[in-house]
């Protein structure tokens, strides 16, 4: 079974005195590329949680954040007595050198001045944490069971495709046998239309539209094509992560695909080459999203 790297994930910490958001998003990408949005009471633990996403997902464009939101109580803004006390005896030294005293008294300028209310900032203890890992565990499990899901669709839809193309393949022997039949006519079509006067050795002629026919066979082609076919289903049923694995087996199959058009020679196969390509060309946009 395969995984998209396309995954969401979301949990919700509920502590005294405060609440925690837990999220997690993933899209693909073809290394490791976390983004983390973390409150200041967990700077000290992102190596660790680094470390914890990094061996659950392995692979992707990964944003992970968690949102802090303070009890009713542990959100009252708390005053700063010192830095309340140093504007009070500014102003009050000022207002003495000017004469000068405002009748509502310092106190409404002093709750305006920046740093007089602060909120003060939480700290988690390490039984609060053994929570709060657990649920980032439960969020991250949330993500990996997306990610299964999103590549069950596309497991469908590689089955079908790869199917698509073992079929337009079946088609190929339909034609393959006249495809000799009209090549040898148009070379001895085309003697006998710009040759007619020049003599040739007949035995000669045979032994080149041999040679050139056999230049033309599609037999090998047509076998490794079909192995390959086999074993990306075969690599679908029995492992996990195979996304580089696959892109690697597409590349092959797109290989032979190329050299059966190259070496076609007639408009039906070409056709056909062209049918595998469109398929082949779906599985190449979808792979990107494998894990």
């Amino acid at each position: 079974m395969i995984k998209s790297m396309t995954g969401y994930g979301k949990s919700v910490v509920e502590l005294p005195g405060h609440n925690l958001t837990i999220e997690c998003r993933t899209l693909n990408s073809k290394q490791l590329d976390l983004n983390m949005r973390l409150p200041q009471q967990f700077r000290v633990k992102e190596l660790d949680l680094r470390r914890i996403i990094s061996n659950e997902l392995s692979r992707g464009k990964i944003d992970f954040g968690i949102s802090f939101e303070e009890g009713r109580q542990n959100g009252i803004p708390k005053i700063n007595h010192d830095r309340a006390l140093e504007y009070y005896n500014e102003l009050k030294t000022l207002s003495e050198e000017l004469n000068e005293i405002p009748e509502t008294g310092f106190l409404p300028m002093i709750t305006r001045f920046p740093d007089v209310f602060y909120t003060p900032e939480t700290e988690l203890n390490n039984e609060e944490w053994q929570i709060i890992e657990q649920k980032i565990q439960e969020t991250l499990n949330l993500v990996n069971q997306f990610r299964l899901q999103e590549g069950t669709i596309l497991e469908t839809d590689f089955r079908a495709r790869i199917q698509n193309i073992l079929d337009f393949l079946e088609k190929v022997p339909e034609y393959e046998e006249a495809r000799i039949g009209k090549i040898r006519e148009r070379i001895e079509s085309s003697l006998e239309q710009y040759f007619s006067d020049v003599r040739y050795d007949e035995n000669r002629l045979e032994q080149e539209i041999i040679f050139y026919i056999e230049k033309l066979d599609i037999t090998e082609e047509k076998i490794r094509l079909k192995k390959h076919c086999d074993y990306f289903i075969e690599i679908l049923d029995t492992e996990e992560q195979v996304g580089r694995k696959l892109a690697f087996v597409l590349q092959e199959i797109g290989r032979e695909i190329n050299t059966l058009g190259s070496k076609a020679n007639d408009a039906m196969l070409q056709k056909l080459v062209v049918l595998m390509k469109d398929e082949l060309e779906k599985l190449k946009e979808q792979m990107l999203n494998v894990l």
